[in-house]
């Protein structure tokens, strides 16, 4: 079934999940409510995550969006309702940041590559998936913000990815500003991989995905966690880190494969092991 007929349906589900080949396509599907992250979204995502984390048939995920928004970040309406608790909604608050925070490093720590596919607008949280993704694809009319500071509320969690994605100065200027920033512009400053023609980014999201899991699994495992932990090191241990990885990488048997293959000028038969 169409996902925009599944997308109208009263009842559909706020996750889809397909798989396409050896990709697993996730889909918010909040469109009424620009996608934002409810509590059930973000545990849903997360637990999706999980579960194609230990899905060897999985080789790569992508995350799009249905409707003319990516994601509006976290849902308001459901934050604001708890200020008649007793604690004005404290306990809540700190529930829901932390899970959100969980569900952004899952997308870091899943041992595959995970890759945004954005039709429109990525706001706060929202903007924050695309940073947190290894790769993203963008539509030419997508545009990224952290508009935290036009309701008093500083997009702190989300600058945690953003500043890990972007340089400092244009970080700063969109969390102090939260004016948004055109796809072709987020391409310029590093925030995602391609601009791509309006409607054509989820199939060029799930083609990137596909050329990455052509690769050896273990390789694309090892490496991705070296490339986030290498970055968080001073030089000195980040070499010391580095070069342990790569010690360990070439006892493998894909290194050994792809190294022969390489020299006898053939395909590689990945073991991914």
């Amino acid at each position: 079934m169409p996902q925009t007929a599944r997308a109208s349906q009263p009842d559909a589900p706020i996750l889809l999940r397909e798989k396409i080949g050896s990709i697993a396509v996730l889909t918010l599907n909040r469109p009424a409510a620009r996608n934002s992250l409810s509590e059930t979204l973000i545990a849903e995502l997360h637990g999706a995550l999980d579960e194609i984390g230990d899905d060897k048939s999985v080789r790569g995920v992508v995350i799009a969006a249905n409707g003319p928004a990516f994601s509006a970040g976290h849902d308001m309406k459901e934050l604001t309702a708890r200020r008649s608790d007793p604690d004005r909604g404290r306990a809540f608050f700190a529930q829901m940041m932390n899970a959100c925070s969980a569900m952004m490093q899952a997308i870091v720590h899943l041992p595959k590559p995970v890759v945004a596919a954005v039709q429109g607008i990525a706001t706060a949280a929202g903007c924050q998936i695309v940073a947190s993704c290894d790769l993203a694809v963008a539509s030419e009319a997508a545009s990224f913000a952290t508009p935290g500071v036009d309701i008093g509320l500083f997009c702190s969690t989300p600058m945690v990815a953003l500043s890990r994605n972007v340089p400092r100065k244009q970080a700063m200027e969109m969390l102090l500003t939260g004016e948004p920033v055109p796809a072709v512009e987020a391409r310029a400053m590093g925030l995602i991989n391609r601009v791509v023609p309006a409607g054509t980014e989820r199939e060029a999201a799930i083609a990137l995905a596909q050329k990455v899991a052509l690769k050896s699994a273990y390789t694309i495992k090892l490496g991705k966690e070296a490339f986030y932990r290498q970055a968080e090191m001073s030089l000195a241990d980040a070499y010391r880190y580095t070069a342990e990885v790569m010690t360990e990488n070439m006892m493998a048997r894909d290194a050994e494969e792809g190294i022969g293959a390489f020299i006898e000028k053939r395909e590689p038969k990945w073991q991914d092991r």
